[in-house]
């Protein structure tokens, strides 16, 4: 070989040598282009290290009861502990059979795929690990669209997962964020919803069932298309004997066995007006803990018992059905009324009296004015924990809590506080106002002669007296001839009633709106001594890992003496045992030492009772919602809530154990033999009651009238 030769092939391979070196860099370039293109917005090696899954945020009654979930999805991580030996066989063996061999990338799978893919000119064949799936699942910004971008992205994120995480803490994470159909993303969260059962109760079949839902999760769903799950699941098992996780006895014992799973109708929620009132609150309270109630796996703590709910519940829904059967009757035999109600509308009379009858659907505009509604509260006096709450008759058919947000009128329900801020200034329950017809004034001066309900009058008459029989002109009495409307207005400041008062005359009779969960809780004041407890419905909330990050305790303030607390509760006892107040023992069967009022207002249209006993006090509003519809002729606090809290007071004390115990009577209180007639010190031949006093307010005069016996006096006799 000549020089020339020698010389032209050292140039052709120095040339080679060029060619590949610049095809080796131009393709490190690409290759390392590309990769930093699609590694720009793959998630960072700290997000890797600190997977943070959604999860559900439950609310928990206080006895233990998951009164609701709350989520974007619905997801209850558990730790591979928890995940049978089944379930990860039959994920493996469907999903990914070479999991524990790969790093992420199964190059024999991927190689396969691309030539089946090829041949039938599709994308009929995937190739994705069960890692690449996860990192699809976890990480948004991969996209589900099924492109090279997302593929690549797909692999990236699998590699760095594999570095990051053991196989078992792989496999636990894809279990639990895999979606699983009808709402239940993860193994916990679908063995509730298709078995009823935890996840460590899961049978091999049920297993293989969940694996295969994950494919998925509609055309196989075991409640949509109960065939093709049948089918699906017994492929699942078929796979697991070929890779050897089952006995061809074990796999002929499953294949055979039925699906069995839950219907997708929900069981009834549990308090859903208080469920919401938590939610509400909980929307407030997010930003300032700097948590996502809907995403953050919370367990929130709560105040109600679902016991006493129920027993709330019970005796709620049977009497409303009463008092809607009163007006439904009335309404019906006054067609007047009926066309007052629809003035502004194009129905007729006739179309709204068969929907009273049942005989059409009512119409959802007419719901306002036909609909009775009604409200119960139960708050533990001592501790302010709100304990049962009915905010309306269906929450489906109205969300409005009536509980916490209705404002009505009170009528004789306000009466204990006006009483309360005349003992408060020193007078004795011992006094007296004459019970005779008087003038009292409204908001802009507007004059009102009222009249007690019976339209009864009499002579003088005693606190205790007007209570038990709720006269209205003594009342008034009170306000206008010994303290005066505006002590009343703050008064009822100091006990918590936000609603506008007007410090007018008529304040006695309860013509300002409140609000039933605020008046009962002012009730409560009685009942804890004259201390003042604010009503919670949150104990604690608990994060995911178990750390309770927020707890409450209610505020507490000093309203009252522990002696006016006593007397104005000593009042309502007399109420209820011989009282307006009486037939929640001689019909309703409430023994236990309680005290309470009932309330009505001039037209029947809010019926009130509120009371209690040292253990719960409870407030029932009944009425429909439009204040211009009566509940009907005589349908007072008496007849329309009181069998409500009476039915209610019984069955709850019964449930919790609650015994009879009578209120704790202070020491500033004394018992004092007075003349029943002029309530001073008795004289020798007075006729003797006793009655209570705040030490220092008990008369200290004697009877003028009753001193001796008039020997000489004449006597009408009868001559026969």
């Amino acid at each position: 070989m000549g020089r020339a030769d020698r010389h032209t092939k050292i140039l052709r391979w120095w040339t080679a040598l060029l060619y590949v070196l610049v095809i080796y860099v131009v393709g490190s370039c690409v290759v390392l282009g590309s990769l930093s293109y699609f590694s720009k917005d793959l998630p960072s090696i700290e997000q890797l290290q600190n997977i943070d899954p959604e999860l559900i945020t439950r609310i928990f009654s206080a006895d233990g009861v998951v009164l609701q979930e709350l989520y974007t999805q619905r997801r209850i991580y558990v730790t591979m502990e928890k995940i049978p030996q089944p379930m990860v066989d039959a994920v493996i063996a469907v999903e990914d059979s070479r999991f524990m061999d790969h790093w992420g990338l199964s190059l024999r799978d991927f190689t396969r795929a691309i030539v089946m893919n090829i041949a039938t000119l599709s994308k009929q064949q995937g190739a994705s690990t069960l890692t690449q799936q996860l990192a699809r699942i976890l990480y948004e910004s991969i996209g589900f669209d099924k492109t090279i971008s997302r593929k690549i992205k797909e692999l990236l994120t699998a590699l760095q997962i594999e570095r990051m995480y053991s196989k078992s803490e792989i496999i636990e994470m894809y279990i639990n964020h895999s979606w699983m159909g009808s709402g239940a993303y993860g193994i916990q969260s679908a063995a509730k919803r298709y078995f009823n059962k935890s996840s460590e109760e899961l049978t091999t079949d049920e297993c293989a069932l969940l694996a295969g839902i994950i494919q998925n999760s509609r055309r196989y769903s075991p409640i949509l298309r109960p065939v093709s799950a049948f089918q699906r699941r017994n492929l699942v098992l078929y796979r697991m004997m070929e890779h050897g996780y089952l006995s061809r006895e074990e796999y002929a014992l499953h294949r055979n066995a039925p699906i069995q799973v839950l219907r997708p109708d929900p069981p009834p929620a549990i308090a859903p007006y208080f469920v919401e009132h938590i939610r509400r609150w909980l929307q407030r309270e997010d930003e300032k803990l700097d948590v996502d109630i809907y995403r953050d796996g919370l367990s929130i703590y709560t105040t109600l018992n679902t016991k006493v709910q129920a027993a709330a519940d019970t005796a709620f829904q049977r009497h409303l059905k009463v008092q809607q059967d009163i007006l439904n009757k009335r309404l019906l035999s006054n067609p007047q009324t009926i066309e007052a109600i629809i003035s502004d509308s194009t129905l007729s009379v006739e179309q709204v009296q068969a929907m009273i009858r049942g005989e059409a659907p009512l119409n959802n505009s007419l719901r306002y004015s036909l609909v009775v509604q009604g409200a119960l509260i139960a708050i533990n006096p001592s501790t302010g924990q709100i304990m049962a709450m009915i905010g309306g008759r269906d929450f489906k058919e109205s969300e409005f809590n009536r509980a916490t947000q209705a404002k009505r009128q009170p009528g004789s329900v306000f009466k204990p506080i006006v009483y309360a801020t005349a003992i408060d200034n020193g007078f004795p329950v011992t006094t007296q106002l004459l019970n005779q017809p008087i003038v009292v004034y409204q908001e802009k001066g507007k004059r009102w002669v009222p009249h007690n309900f019976d339209y009864s009058t009499g002579g003088l008459t005693t606190f205790r007296e007007g209570i038990r029989k709720s006269y209205n002109l003594v009342a008034a009495r009170v306000v206008q001839e010994l303290i005066s409307p505006k002590s009343v207005v703050e008064t009822s400041r100091r006990m918590h009633i936000s609603t506008y008062i007007p410090a007018v005359d008529a304040i006695a009779l309860g013509t300002a709106v409140v609000i039933p969960q605020e008046i009962t809780s002012a009730y409560g004041i009685f009942a804890n001594h004259g201390v003042w407890v604010e009503p919670i419905a949150i104990s604690k909330i608990v994060d995911r890992y178990g750390n309770i990050i927020a707890s409450y305790s209610p505020r507490q303030e000093y309203i009252f003496s522990e002696e006016t607390a006593f007397l104005i509760t000593n009042m309502l006892e007399t109420n209820i045992n011989h009282g307006t107040g009486g037939s929640a023992r001689w019909k309703y069967g409430f023994r236990n030492a309680a005290a309470g009022k009932t309330g009505t207002t001039n037209d029947c249209s809010d019926a009130w009772f509120v009371g209690y006993t040292p253990d719960l006090v409870t407030g029932v509003y009944v009425g429909v919602d439009n204040p211009m519809v009566s509940l009907g002729q005589n349908e007072t606090g008496a007849k329309a809530a009181l069998p409500i809290w009476a039915r209610f007071m019984r069955d709850s004390h019964k449930e919790m154990g609650w015994k009879d115990k009578p209120f704790r009577r202070p020491e500033g209180i004394i018992e004092v033999e007075i003349c029943k007639e002029t309530k001073l010190l008795p004289s020798e031949f007075c006729p003797i009651e006793t009655e209570l006093f705040i030490k220092g307010t008990e008369p200290t005069e004697h009877c003028q009238i009753h001193t001796d016996i008039d020997e000489n006096r004449e006597i009408d006799r009868v001559i026969f």
